[in-house]
């Protein structure tokens, strides 16, 4: 460890330096990321090619979507629903815990996997017109298709993967997997391997957000879910850990946050909501000193920053955000800011080359 007081300056840059590193292949940026959540609502990209956009080189939104077939990447459930390296996938299944509930549903499970089998893939509309199972309740009070749900439990369960998506649905071949640990030793190796993978994307982290990323990991393995806590207690022994500002944090104890203070660019950049720089809100109020907040799901008259606001990053420091929209082949933003607007020329002409490079990535 450097001898060297770390300060909030010292994380800011490290937080950011760290995770924009070098545009690289797809593939790449993906290994190196190690997961990459994934959102429906396009305003004006998915979040994933937001993400994407800034690690990737040449990137053009729905890059992803297109090359998914001949990538060694999977769709899989993490601590949220994402992309996966195969190599990660590996290491959250077989899902033992998880079963299915009833004897008739098992018996639907067989039959559809069966007809997914015989086919080698399978569209949902498909699967549907085979079976016809009619409508559930969803999450939100609404109806969905059985099949829709079924197939989605299949998939978290490791029984079916993503075989590419038609038009943002998700079609499905069956699944083989692999064996489960064979042992403790194994189960512990593998739990220490996914904590590592969520520290070295969202460093430096926050005490209180370490423990309840860590603990998220429930959702990506719950055979593991009795394991989380001991393994938690094992990533604090391993990691760096200093007291800064009344607040202790975490980093891999093989980086240095000092020495990252030189990687910072000149560029403006707008974010995706979700990307790993803003992920966590309350990292973002102690590194940023302000409030930022998703709010597409909100009514629109609660909503203060609008519909998908982009975090405004501007060298280390992110300043404000902007809502951007495409509308008729041209590019529409609105850019607000936390405090003051920047006056200095190299702001100004940093915005409109992000703006230049959005248009580019949405091929406008």
């Amino acid at each position: 460890m450097s001898t060297e007081r770390i300060t909030l300056n010292h994380l800011r840059g490290y937080a950011v330096a760290r995770s924009l590193f070098e545009p690289t292949t797809l593939q790449r940026a993906i290994e190196t990321l190690g997961f990459v959540q994934a959102d429906p609502i396009r305003a004006p990209a998915r979040a994933q090619d937001l993400t994407l956009r800034h690690r990737v080189t040449n990137y053009r939104a729905g890059d992803l979507e297109r090359r998914y077939p001949r990538l060694e990447v999977e769709e899989d459930y993490f601590i949220n629903y994402g992309f996966l390296p195969r190599r990660v996938q590996a290491l959250l299944h077989p899902r033992s815990a998880m079963r299915a509930r009833t004897p008739a549903g098992k018996r639907r499970a067989e039959a559809i996997l069966d007809f997914i089998r015989e086919r080698g893939w399978a569209h949902p509309r498909e699967v549907d017109e085979r079976f016809a199972h009619g409508t559930v309740a969803n999450y939100w009070g609404g109806a969905s298709s059985a099949t829709t749900q079924l197939l989605d439990s299949m998939h978290y369960r490791g029984l079916l993967r993503v075989t590419r998506r038609d038009n943002g649905i998700r079609v499905y071949a069956a699944h083989e997997q692999a064996r489960g640990p064979a042992d403790a030793t194994e189960r512990r190796a593998r739990l220490d391997a996914l904590v590592d993978l969520v520290v070295r994307k969202y460093s430096p982290l926050p005490g209180a957000t370490l423990g309840v990323v860590v603990r998220r990991l429930r959702y990506a393995a719950p055979q593991f879910a009795r394991g989380i806590d001991a393994a938690l207690a094992r990533a604090k022994e391993r990691l760096a850990c200093e007291r800064v500002d009344g607040v202790e944090w975490y980093w891999p104890a093989e980086e240095q946050p000092a020495g990252f203070r030189n990687r910072i660019d000149d560029h403006v950049r707008l974010l995706a909501p979700f990307d790993p720089i803003v992920w966590d809100r309350r990292r973002f109020e102690l590194l940023w000193g302000w409030a930022y907040r998703f709010e597409a799901y909100n009514p629109p008259s609660k909503r203060r920053f609008g519909y998908y606001a982009l975090p405004l990053l501007w060298r280390e420091r992110v300043i404000g955000w902007a809502n951007l929209a495409a509308k008729n082949g041209e590019l529409a933003s609105e850019v607000d800011y936390a405090s003051r607007t920047p006056r200095e020329r190299a702001f100004r002409r940093g915005l409109d080359a992000e703006m230049e490079r959005m248009r580019s990535f949405l091929r406008l």
